[in-house]
């Protein structure tokens, strides 16, 4: 199931508000332009940043996202339809005959067992043309963000048309490695406090490596986020 972040009624609305400008997808856009993708799979689209900027770009877009809120506010970008949305995962879009597929943001971390990575990665494979590439961002464990959450107790406060101001604070609830668990909380003007709870797995880079050659994936390059250097690492795979 999603977290209530992207599937709330309340939440999903607010999601972008707070998500920022989104500067990192800017390098997804470098990173597709040089594989020179035409038709991409955006896995765990959310409210569908990065597939409206492909799509006003000329390219072939299928955003595919659990969370329905979060689909209905990506359509709601998409005024002409130039997006297929699907509401699904990875695994829901069949034979796709997508030249690369992308997951952005923690995407890639919200599988919590190597049996959803696997599906996961499954899906995408059926999903991508013979040759398609596979681009994902891990947050590095040896970074231990989780201390840097931890010791943030500030609380941000937007004022969010239609909707007013919105308080948010994060905090850290369990530490068990890999897994990091963490609680977002908001408090709307009416005084309602609505939360989300998230749990990120922080695999090494060796562990999915093995998992991508395991399904069919050939790893071509492991990069620095350009935006974030010494914090994440950038896979292009390639489906054999």
């Amino acid at each position: 199931m999603p977290d209530a972040l992207f599937a709330h009624a309340r939440l999903a609305p607010i999601y972008d508000a707070f998500d920022g400008a989104r500067d990192d997808l800017d390098h997804y856009l470098a990173l597709i332009g040089e594989l020179g993708a035409r038709r991409v799979l955006d896995v765990g689209c959310g409210t569908g940043c990065l597939a409206v900027l492909l799509a006003e770009r000329g390219i072939e877009v299928v955003g595919v996202d659990p969370a329905e809120a979060s689909l209905e506010i990506a359509k709601s970008k998409d005024p002409e339809g130039k997006i297929t949305w699907i509401h699904g995962d990875a695994k829901t879009v069949g034979e796709a005959g997508a030249d690369l597929a992308v997951m952005t943001g923690n995407v890639a971390q919200v599988f919590l067992t190597d049996d959803e990575w696997s599906r996961t990665l499954e899906g995408v494979r059926t999903a991508l043309a013979p040759g398609g590439h596979l681009v994902f961002e891990i947050r590095r464990p040896g970074r231990r963000v989780w201390e840097d959450w931890a010791a943030d107790t500030a609380h941000d406060v937007i004022d969010v048309p239609g909707v007013g101001e919105v308080e948010q604070w994060r905090e850290v609830t369990e530490v068990n490695l890999p897994f990091v668990s963490f609680r977002y909380s908001y408090r709307f003007p009416d005084g309602e406090v609505v939360t989300s709870d998230s749990t990120l797995w922080f695999r090494e880079r060796e562990d999915l490596e093995s998992l991508l050659a395991k399904h069919g994936f050939r790893v071509l390059d492991v990069r620095e986020a350009p935006d974030r250097p010494g914090r994440e690492y950038v896979f292009i795979a390639q489906r054999d």
